[in-house]
C-alpha cells in the first residue's frame, strides 16, 4: 500500500559551473546542491545535476540525489534519479527512488514524486512510496 511523505526542503548550497560553453552552442553545466529536509522525511540531500541551457531561461536537467535521514522513524539513505526542466523561473522535476539504492532501515524503499517550484527559500517535497 502506497503512502505519501510530505516534507519541506531548503537549499543550503548551490555551486554551478559550466564545463562546455561557446558561441552558438548550448551551454553545459554541472551543479552540486545540498539541501535540508524537514517533515515526514527529515535529513539532508545532496544532488549532482547536469544541465544544458538551450536559452537564457530554459534548461533541461538530470541528477542523482542521495538522501540521508529518517522516514517513518526509520533511518537510512536512498538515491533519487531526477529529470526535469527549468523555464520561465520555474523548475519542474520528476524523481524516482533508484531500485536497490536504499540502505539501513529503509532497505526496500520504492517511490516517486514530482515538484514544480519557483524562486524562494523553502519548497514542498512529496514522495509517494512503499517500504517493504
Amino acid at each position: 500500500m502506497k503512502k505519501t511523505a510530505k516534507a519541506r526542503f531548503k537549499i543550503t548550497n548551490w555551486n554551478e559551473e559550466p564545463y562546455s560553453a561557446g558561441t552558438g552552442i548550448p551551454k553545459l553545466t554541472s551543479a552540486s546542491v545540498t539541501k535540508t529536509l524537514s517533515g515526514d522525511i527529515d535529513g539532508e540531500g545532496h544532488v549532482e545535476y547536469l544541465m544544458v541551457y538551450v536559452a537564457d531561461n530554459h534548461a533541461t536537467l538530470v541528477g542523482m540525489e542521495r538522501v540521508t535521514g529518517m522516514l517513518e522513524g526509520k533511518s537510512g539513505t536512498f538515491v533519487l534519479r531526477r529529470t526535469g526542466v527549468y523555464e520561465n523561473g520555474e523548475a519542474k522535476e520528476t524523481y524516482t527512488v533508484v531500485p536497490g539504492s536504499a540502505t539501513g532501515e529503509l532497505r526496500g524503499l520504492k517511490g516517486e514524486g514530482k515538484t514544480s517550484v519557483g524562486h524562494g527559500m523553502e519548497f514542498p517535497f512529496e514522495l509517494s512510496y512503499e517500504l517493504d
